[in-house]
């Protein structure tokens, strides 16, 4: 008896374990299940401990009410230049009311990647491949309202949807590498040119510049000489009058000019102006009465040597004797612009170079 009693008294405690445990059913936190009592809906269970009645409510597994993530793989879309891009997408969703999402779809998943699959295609082939590889936010917020008013009614609210890559055909991918190497190649042209264009005016102005600054230098360096030798000029005028010179001087000072007649390169002749007559008379005359004669024959040597040198110099050019520089010697024999010396003595008589029947300088005839 007292086993029969043990045995029943444990069976009894295992049925009421067992009605215990069909009665008490604990949730998580942020999960939901939905009870059934023959077969129809009755409640949601929430997060914590419930109680159903055994054998007459049915509990129905969870319902995960956290934010999730799907990633869709691999769509094919076609834009609207008849281009073939694949398209990976990310959906993220969240279940808000369990009874819709447990009762008005069978599985909210694939509907969402079904439904993903179909606005893709409407709203890409609405764009080019141009637009569809930089309208990426627009793709996105264009998706997410359509997913999200299709999704409402089964208890689901799409959060963001997100476009993860766009892969074009291989062919188009190539093109498109053409194309942005050569516009990166048509940028750094352009650059080129423009770094050129721009040291060539850099140079040109450095250039006008220092030629402005040249000229500028060569303008004041001329004003400066030419203020030194007016100077210079002036200061010999000056003492000139001041020290009150007499002819002898400046005769004497212009045959010490003579010698740089023939200093210069590549000349082959030289004229000797008529005036030399005159300053060599003047300069016989300077040693006075006593050395007259011997002044006289040197002065008169001097001048049959320069006649004979000017005739030949004036034959050799064909050319007109330059002016006299200087007053002509007085006297009625003489002529004004004559290159023959004036005679050292009384009785010379001198020759004109017109008298000449070839133009030359004819030679000049003293007497005693």
């Amino acid at each position: 008896m007292e086993l029969a009693g043990l045995i029943a008294a444990l069976v009894a405690v295992i049925l009421v374990l067992l009605v215990v445990g069909r009665t008490v059913r604990i949730v998580p936190q942020a999960r939901a299940r939905n009870v059934e009592r023959f077969g129809r809906y009755r409640k949601t269970l929430e997060p914590g401990m419930n109680f159903i009645v055994p054998l007459v409510d049915r509990v129905k597994p969870l319902i995960d009410l956290r934010e999730q993530v799907v990633s869709f793989r691999g769509q094919p879309v076609i834009t609207e230049d008849n281009l073939v891009v694949s398209i990976d997408t990310v959906l993220f969703f969240q279940v808000t009311d369990p009874r819709a999402a447990d009762y008005e779809i069978v599985n909210y998943i694939q509907a969402i990647e079904q439904i993903t699959a179909t606005m893709l295609r409407s709203v890409i082939g609405s764009m080019d491949l141009e637009q569809t590889l930089t309208s990426r936010d627009k793709i996105n917020t264009r998706l997410r309202g359509v997913l999200d008013d299709a999704s409402g009614k089964w208890g689901i609210r799409v959060t963001r949807v997100e476009i993860k890559a766009i892969d074009p055909p291989k062919s188009v991918i190539d093109a498109m590498e053409k194309q942005m190497r050569a516009e990166r190649e048509k940028r750094a042209a352009v650059l080129t040119a423009e770094g050129v264009r721009q040291s060539k005016i850099l140079t040109a102005e450095g250039e006008k510049q220092s030629q402005i600054l040249r000229a500028e230098g060569e303008r004041q360096g001329q004003i400066l000489r030419a203020e030194g030798q007016a100077q210079a000029i002036g200061t010999v005028f000056r003492a000139v009058h001041e020290g009150d010179a007499d002819p002898k001087v400046l005769a004497y000072q212009y045959l010490q000019t003579l010698p740089q007649l023939a200093q210069s390169e590549g000349n082959t002749f030289w004229v000797i102006p008529s005036e030399v007559t005159t300053a060599l008379k003047t300069l016989s005359t300077a040693f006075g009465p006593a050395g007259g004669s011997a002044g006289d024959g040197a002065g008169q040597a001097a001048v049959t040597e320069g006649t004979a040198v000017e005739g030949a110099a004036v034959e050799s050019a064909a050319v007109e004797p330059p002016p006299a520089l200087g007053p002509a010697p007085a006297g009625p024999a003489a002529a004004p612009s004559s290159p023959a010396a004036a005679p050292s003595s009384p009785a010379a008589a001198p020759a004109s170079p017109a008298a000449a029947p070839n133009g030359s300088a004819a030679e000049p005839r003293t007497a005693g």
